[in-house]
């Protein structure tokens, strides 16, 4: 079943804490910023964690396969993947027992 496979308890984790789910936000609304875009944004909109917070933050995230960091010559940008909440999404829309077959 989808909720035992590995990397979904990683999802489950990442959405968990509100700074993780504010960066998805700011990716919702622009894929493809640096890390120094991304925390600009955040530090707009009142949070305070430092870049290497944010830095922990989005390693969390990369490992739930929930963003994609890429590199562009000296420049890295980072990408949202909802993926992995359209297999949890998908899990529930079409029911367990469906899905297991």
């Amino acid at each position: 079943m989808l909720a035992y496979r590995s990397g979904v308890g990683d999802v489950y984790k990442a959405l968990a804490d509100p700074t993780r789910r504010a960066i998805l936000d700011e990716l919702q609304d622009r894929s493809g910023q640096t890390l120094f875009e991304l925390c600009t944004r955040l530090i707009g909109k009142g949070f305070t964690s430092s870049r290497q917070a944010i830095s922990q933050h989005l390693a969390v995230l990369v490992d739930a396969g929930l963003v994609v960091v890429r590199r562009e010559g000296r420049y890295i940008f980072i990408d949202l993947d909802t993926s992995p909440l359209q297999q949890i999404y998908q899990r529930w829309r079409v029911g367990p027992c469906a899905s297991d077959t």
